[in-house]
């Protein structure tokens, strides 16, 4: 198995960063491949797990959009998917930012999926660990240190 560097979240940058994925993301549900891409990006955050975004040409799933929209101070508005592959739905499973602000505009349309939706999520031969919490969308691997936000006391600092 390739290793991932060692990354403490409390490093990471606030203003958040993007930078793009090297390693294959691979996503999963049911039996079938929901995306697979090369392409990638990834959102890193001060004490948020990496939240990561696929290019809608490598989503093999249906996407019908779903209720609701959110607001992230640094990325814009988001709109929300379901997510529906062979006979398996997952509601309001992924997120995009159609217009996303200037720093964020290479993930226009590009979607990230909450990995407690899906059955499985890789970054390379990784798997992930949803991000603590029923708001974060970050994908926890097991090259992350420092304490992520999301769980029960962590979701306003």
């Amino acid at each position: 198995m390739t290793s991932l560097a060692i990354e403490n979240v409390q490093d990471y940058p606030r203003p958040p960063a993007l930078e793009p994925v090297p390693q294959m993301l691979r996503i999963l549900l049911g039996d079938h491949v929901v995306a697979e891409t090369v392409r990638g990006f990834r959102v890193l955050e001060t004490h948020h797990a990496p939240t990561y975004y696929l290019p809608p040409g490598d989503v093999f799933a249906r996407l019908s959009p779903a209720r609701g929209r959110s607001i992230c101070e640094w990325k814009g508005v988001a709109t929300y998917w379901d997510v529906t592959i062979g006979d398996v739905m997952a509601p309001r499973a992924a997120w995009s930012y159609p217009e996303p602000t200037r720093p964020f505009l290479p993930i226009a349309g590009y979607l990230a999926f909450y990995a407690t939706s899906m059955d499985a999520c890789f970054v390379g031969e990784h798997r992930v660990i949803p991000q603590p919490g029923n708001f974060y969308g970050g994908w926890v691997t097991d090259n992350l240190q420092g304490r992520i936000k999301g769980a029960p006391g962590t979701e306003h600092w």
